[in-house]
């Protein structure tokens, strides 16, 4: 249903920095990284959609969307607790810990971040 998610980011290679840590974590593997367009982008392995991708804004002026946020699965609650740590570890602020949240649904286990550019993951 989705082909990708396009995160705009002001600075780049601070943002690819910041990426580069995170996406391991949820098991999405680097697939392109272009400097000079400037965009990057990750997949599951083995899995040609959906992506996800970073880069400059079309309009070159980046504003985080208020209400706007991308979730992204993990294979595990270990990785949401690995995820979450190593977005904080690389400057993300916290916008909820890991832990359960039933009032999603029962066995729901999730954790919330701005990341350095104040997107919501």
């Amino acid at each position: 249903m989705i082909s990708h998610v396009f995160i705009g980011v002001a600075d780049f290679t601070r943002a690819l920095d910041f990426y580069a840590a995170l996406m391991p974590q949820l098991g999405l593997a680097l697939k392109f990284s272009d400097p000079a367009t400037p965009w990057a982008g990750w997949m599951k392995p083995g899995h040609p959609r959906p992506l996800f991708l970073i880069g400059a804004p079309f309009a070159g002026r980046h504003d985080a969307g208020n209400g706007q946020m991308t979730a992204l699965l993990a294979p595990s609650r270990a990785a949401v607790d690995s995820a979450h740590a190593t977005a904080l570890a690389h400057g993300a602020i916290c916008e909820g810990a890991p832990g359960l949240r039933p009032e999603y649904h029962a066995s729901y286990y999730g954790a919330y971040f701005r990341d350095l550019d104040g997107n919501k993951l």
